[in-house]
């Protein structure tokens, strides 16, 4: 699936879900990492510098950037209630979640990455 990436955060492009129909598509694709955010989260905010680095340090997954805002009922389907999150799949499966309301560091996000190896 070719999908124009629209956001881009230093030199990295993060992909920003358009529809639900997209999710679904994307979570059956291999190894997807799914950001729940929103422009008016701090602690969203404050990890936003991070992300082109955890991105470039992790090629092997697929970063797609979802504003809760825009998919509320998604994020209710999903249990993510706090934000920043992460919810990775892997050919449809939930592989692992890191989805609280605390703010998340580079580090602890890193070390959630690490655990889905």
């Amino acid at each position: 699936m070719n999908i124009k990436r629209d956001k881009k955060l230093g030199e990295i492009f993060v992909e920003t879900l358009k529809t639900k129909e997209q999710f679904e598509q994307l979570k059956n694709g291999e190894r997807v990492i799914f950001m729940f955010s929103a422009n008016w989260c701090g602690d969203c905010r404050f990890i936003e510098p991070a992300l082109p680095t955890i991105e470039a340090d992790y090629p092997e997954y697929e970063f797609v950037k979802v504003d809760r805002d825009d998919f509320i009922d998604l994020c209710g389907e999903l249990d993510v209630y706090g934000i920043p999150s992460f919810i990775a799949f892997n050919e449809g499966k939930e592989i692992g979640r890191f989805v609280s309301k605390d703010r998340k560091t580079q580090e602890e996000i890193e070390a959630f990455l690490d655990g889905l190896s």
